[in-house]
């Protein structure tokens, strides 16, 4: 049953003037109307809310425990108020954002102070985690939202683009000074690393234009995350598929090399993850604007 605000205030201010006259004059009634607002506010509840006498009004002890509650809800009415004509500014927000550990650290976690700047009221929590799990918390509400390039395949989320996320096969200079890997002649004697078998970052060159579905490794080992996967590389311990913002410094030192660059590697993007039934799309979407300007690294 829904109360009316109308008679809250009335009996608000009946509880602070102790006099419905007076009380009738401050929300411009007359008296009898006054009167007849507590009347129904008291039929409503139940309750009789004042003793009154032609010389008194003394709130019983129904109305004195009223009394905090209505302040308390009168309180909130306004905020809404206040807050749909603009005046409160933005509502706080606190959300928790899914990343992946590599990308978190390297771009994320500066944007934190840049997204609560221009975003009054949000404080931004993170979680790491991969990408299908990323989308499974996203899903079931045990995180708001989620940046991952990991491909959506499910109605219930949705997404906004932020970058093209762009790789590139590599290997140490000293690795392929003395190992060549030209073509498929030169596969067996070296290993790939990748991430997992479910998702292969090999898969990025194998089925671009001009990759080799022909090529057939010594080894294939898989370390799950592409940071331990970059660490290995970089120490020559084998071949690799990589996004460029995580390897640019070391192709343009020549630390790491491009392994057959006439294959460009197909690309993918990073994307703001959130669920289609979500009522906050609009602060995800401005939030997104502000991703998008900055730059990976």
């Amino acid at each position: 049953m829904a109360i009316s605000l109308d008679s809250l205030h009335c009996f608000r201010q009946a509880a602070r003037l102790l006099n419905f006259r007076a009380a009738a004059r401050t929300v411009a009634l007359s008296p009898a109307a006054f009167g007849q607002r507590i009347r129904s506010l008291e039929e409503e509840l139940g309750v009789r809310l004042f003793h009154r006498t032609t010389r008194s009004v003394v709130p019983t002890e129904a109305g004195l425990n009223l009394l905090p509650r209505a302040e308390q809800a009168l309180a909130a009415a306004d905020d809404c108020r206040r807050v749909g004509s603009g005046e409160l500014g933005p509502s706080p927000a606190e959300l928790v954002l899914g990343t992946r550990y590599e990308l978190g650290l390297s771009w994320i976690v500066p944007l934190i102070e840049v997204l609560e700047r221009r975003h009054p009221g949000l404080s931004l929590h993170l979680y790491f985690g991969s990408g299908p799990d990323l989308l499974m918390r996203v899903r079931s509400f045990a995180i708001d939202c989620a940046v991952t390039s990991t491909r959506l395949t499910d109605p219930k989320l949705d997404g906004i683009a932020l970058h093209e996320e762009r790789y590139t096969f590599v290997g140490s200079a000293r690795l392929l000074r003395g190992r060549p890997l030209r073509g498929a002649k030169d596969a067996p004697r070296h290993t790939l690393l990748d991430a997992t078998s479910e998702l292969p970052l090999f898969r990025y060159w194998r089925d671009a234009p001009g990759g080799l579905d022909s090529l057939e490794f010594g080894r294939i080992v898989r370390l799950g995350t592409i940071s331990a996967i970059r660490q290995q590389v970089m120490r020559g311990a084998g071949v690799a598929v990589l996004p460029n913002y995580l390897i640019a410094d070391d192709v343009r030192a020549r630390r790491l090399v491009k392994v057959m660059p006439a294959v460009r590697p197909l690309s993918d993007h990073f994307r703001f993850v959130f669920r289609a039934d979500d009522p906050r799309r609009s602060l995800y979407a401005k939030l997104a604007e502000t991703m998008k300007a900055a730059p990976l690294r």
